[in-house]
C-alpha cells in the first residue's frame, strides 16, 4: 500500500536530527540519559485503531475519550512508569511526574492541542487493596512512548524518547518514521474493522437477597446516625466463549454512551479495565478547575411522557436532593480547605442513555504551585462513590462488600506539563481477564433508600454496561 505524503515529514527533517545530536552530545558530556517529547500534527486517523493496530499484549496502554469535546486519546506503551501503593500515593505520583518533567527537552509546536509530555494514572479505591490477586497495583502513572490525540477534528502525535550516549540517531529517525508511517496508513482502512461477536455461556449474579440485607443494614447505621450516607457496589461476573476483544468492546461503548467519558487502561500482563463514566472528577484547562457533583438517579422513561416525569420525581425527591447535597457540600469544603474558592454554578440533570442524574458543576481557580495531584487526593473518594461521613463509609465498605473494588469508583486521567488535567471517576466499568469478566456498579444508600430499588438500579447499570461487552 502506497502512504499518501502527511505532515510526518518533521520526522527526517535536518532540525530535528541536528537538535538530538546536540541532546546526545549532552548526555555524553554529563554522563545521563535524556527524554525528547516530539510533537506534530499528523493526518487525522481514530485514536482507538491506534490502540488496537500498535499496542503489544506486554505493554501498559491508556485509552480516554470524550465525545462531547471531540477529544479521543490513545497512549501506549511507556518510556517512565511508576507503581506503588499506600497513603502516600498521590504524593509520590506528584514527585515521580515533576522529576521527569526535569528531564524532558520539547521539540516540535507546543501551541497544538494535546501537544508536550502528558502522564497518564490510574489510582485504585482504596490505597491498598487487600487481595493479593488484585492485578493492578493502588497506583500508576507513565509517561507513554507513543500518543495519539484527536481534539476537533485536528490529530497530533506525541513521540517521546530516550536519548543517551550510545543510541544511533540515525537508526531511532528510522524506526520512529516507519512507525509514524504505519500509524498514517491506518486510515485507510479504518471504516473496515471487523470484530467477532462474543458469545456468553456463564453468569454468576450475587444473590439480590446479600445486597439488599446489606441496605437494610446500612439504613439501621443511616437511623443510628452513625453515617448518613454509603455507596454499596455490586458485581456481575461474565465467561465467555471466546476471548474478549477490548477494542470492539470499547468501539461499543463509544456508540452506545456518546455522552459518557470511555476509558480503558491495562496493566500490561493481559488484564484490562475499562467502562463508560459518566462523573468527571476534576477538569482544568489553563488553572481554571471544573468539577462536578453526580448524585441522585432516576431511570429514563421509555416514552417522552414517562421520561419527564422520571425527570420531574427526580428533582422534586427530597431524599435524591438530600444524597446530593451531601456530595456538593464535599467537595466545596474540601475545595476551600486547599485555598481554593469555588463557584457553585446552576444545577441541573445528566441524562445518559438509561439513567439520569442531579448534576452541578462547580468552578474554580487553580494557583500554579497547587499541583493537580493535590486536588485529586483532596476530593477522591467523593460521598458520590463512598459515602459520608467518608471515613466511616469506607471502613463500611470494606465490611460489606466481599470483592475488590480495585480501580472501580477511582480516579483515572492524564496531566501535562502545564498542569493542565483530566479525571474521571472509574464507574460502570468492568475488569477484563481473557475470557472473563466483573462488571461493578453501584448504589447510594442514605435515609429514604429502599432496598429493592437500590438494588434494580444497580442491576439496571450493569445491564447497561454488559450490553457493551457482548
Amino acid at each position: 500500500m502506497t502512504v499518501s505524503p502527511c505532515r510526518s515529514n518533521l520526522f527526517v527533517h535536518k532540525d530535528l536530527y541536528q537538535f538530538l545530536v546536540a541532546v546526545q552530545e549532552k548526555c555524553l558530556k554529563n554522563n545521563c540519559r535524556q527524554i525528547v517529547s516530539i510533537s506534530q500534527e499528523i493526518d487525522l486517523v481514530d485514536p482507538l485503531l491506534v490502540l488496537d493496530k500498535l499496542t503489544q499484549a506486554n505493554e501498559i496502554n491508556f485509552y480516554f475519550e470524550d465525545r462531547g469535546k471531540g477529544e479521543a486519546i490513545a497512549a501506549i506503551d511507556a518510556v517512565a512508569k511508576l507503581e506503588i501503593d499506600g497513603a502516600d500515593r498521590f504524593s509520590q505520583a506528584e514527585y515521580f511526574i515533576k522529576s521527569c518533567l526535569k528531564n524532558i527537552i520539547n521539540f516540535g509546536n507546543a501551541n497544538q492541542p494535546f501537544s508536550g509530555p502528558h502522564f497518564f494514572c490510574y489510582f485504585s479505591f482504596f490505597d491498598k487493596n487487600t487481595q493479593v490477586d488484585y492485578p493492578f497495583p493502588s497506583a500508576t502513572i507513565f509517561l507513554p512512548r507513543w500518543q495519539v490525540a484527536v481534539k476537533n477534528q485536528r490529530c497530533i502525535l506525541v513521540t517521546n524518547i530516550i536519548i543517551n550516549a550510545n543510541v544511533n540517531i540515525q537508526t531511532l529517525l528510522e524506526n520512529v518514521q516507519n512507525k509514524i508511517e504505519f500509524i498514517q496508513s491506518l486510515e485507510y482502512y479504518s471504516a473496515n474493522i471487523d470484530y467477532f461477536s462474543v458469545n456468553f455461556y456463564k453468569k454468576s449474579v450475587r444473590n439480590a437477597a446479600q445486597f439488599q440485607r446489606s441496605v437494610v443494614s446500612a439504613l439501621e447505621k443511616i437511623r443510628s446516625s452513625y453515617l448518613s450516607k454509603i455507596v454499596l457496589a455490586d458485581i456481575l461476573d461474565v465467561k465467555s466463549s471466546n476471548q474478549f476483544n477490548l477494542v470492539k468492546s470499547l468501539n461499543n461503548l463509544r456508540q452506545i454512551h456518546s455522552n459518557c467519558y470511555i476509558f480503558s487502561t491495562s496493566n500490561g500482563k493481559g488484564q484490562n479495565f475499562i467502562g463508560a463514566s459518566p462523573e468527571r472528577l476534576i477538569s482544568i484547562n489553563n488553572q481554571q478547575l471544573i468539577t462536578d457533583a453526580l448524585a441522585g438517579s432516576a431511570p429514563r422513561g421509555k416514552t417522552p411522557a414517562e421520561d419527564a416525569a422520571n425527570a420531574n420525581r427526580l428533582l422534586n425527591s427530597e431524599k435524591e436532593k438530600h444524597e446530593h447535597l451531601l456530595v456538593l457540600d464535599f467537595i466545596t469544603q474540601r475545595l476551600c480547605q486547599l485555598g481554593l474558592l469555588p463557584q457553585i454554578l446552576a444545577p441541573r440533570l445528566r441524562q445518559l442513555s438509561n439513567i439520569q442524574h442531579l448534576w452541578t458543576p462547580i468552578s474554580a481557580m487553580v494557583p500554579a504551585n497547587i499541583h493537580p495531584l493535590k486536588i485529586v487526593a483532596q476530593l477522591h473518594p467523593t460521598p458520590a462513590v463512598a459515602g459520608a461521613a467518608r471515613d466511616v463509609a469506607c471502613a463500611e465498605i470494606r465490611r460489606y462488600e466481599s470483592f475488590e473494588r480495585g480501580l472501580y469508583a477511582a480516579p483515572l486521567g492524564w496531566i501535562d506539563s502545564e498542569g493542565n488535567c483530566e479525571f474521571i471517576v472509574g464507574i460502570r466499568s468492568a475488569l477484563i481477564n481473557g475470557d472473563r469478566a466483573r462488571l461493578y456498579a453501584g448504589a447510594g444508600i442514605v435515609a429514604g433508600s429502599d432496598p429493592d430499588r437500590e438494588f434494580a438500579e444497580v442491576q439496571l447499570k450493569l445491564q447497561a454496561l454488559l450490553k457493551a461487552l457482548v
